[in-house]
């Protein structure tokens, strides 16, 4: 059993709408290394609870810790990254000036590359095409772009697997595997079954 401190933990975190409990209270730890999939039924506040880890959303009650310090998100900026159902990503921009943006912002991974990025993800020949005229899965794509661009060792990813094909959920599935192997961890969630290359992830169970 590891002692070593947690990159991300909730404690008795809970989310409350009008005055009844979303999801709650519960606890978790996610070490380096570590991928936890969350798993539940629709309404089981899935979303939820990624928007309260990344202080979106004013947690019912508990904490959230990062690296053992209590944190908001503007002030762990390129230390947490956030994939959810808007991708972030700015329409009239191309895949590489949304990633050049988020570099200039966040910074860069020891070793990444803008242009290897976003050749690793499929985007090959699309790389200065305006994001509004990809398509869904290729939009995908660029967003996935920035995760193994930007240094975050923290990576909390919504339903990552939406709108991808199968290639493109192996493509996801090797890209966490390989962040946990680089020493970050990765919570995620999905509605359907998932596999990983690596260690069966642990199962956080959220009940509607």
């Amino acid at each position: 059993m590891t002692t070593a401190t947690p990159l991300l933990e909730a404690r008795a975190l809970t989310f409350l709408r009008q005055d009844e409990p979303v999801f709650g209270p519960i606890d978790f730890a996610l070490h380096a290394g570590e991928i936890a999939l969350v798993e539940g039924d629709n309404g089981s506040g899935k979303t939820t609870l990624m928007r309260v880890l990344t202080g979106m959303l004013r947690a019912g009650g508990g904490e959230v810790l990062l690296e053992g310090t209590p944190f908001a998100l503007d002030e762990v900026a390129g230390e947490v990254v956030f994939l959810g159902h808007q991708l972030g990503l700015k329409n009239d921009l191309s895949p590489r000036e949304n990633l050049a943006l988020a570099q200039a912002l966040y910074g860069r991974r020891e070793g990444a590359s803008l242009a290897a990025a976003l050749v690793e993800v499929g985007l090959g020949g699309y790389e200065d095409e305006p994001v509004r005229r990809l398509s869904a899965g290729q939009k995908k794509r660029a967003a996935l772009a920035r995760l193994l661009l930007l240094p975050a060792r923290v990576w909390l990813l919504d339903e990552p697997y939406a709108n991808l094909d199968r290639e493109g959920i192996a493509l996801v599935n090797r890209l966490i595997d390989a962040h946990a192997a680089r020493g970050g961890a990765a919570l995620v969630t999905s509605h359907g079954a998932v596999s990983f290359a690596g260690e069966a992830p642990r199962r956080i169970r959220l009940h509607a």
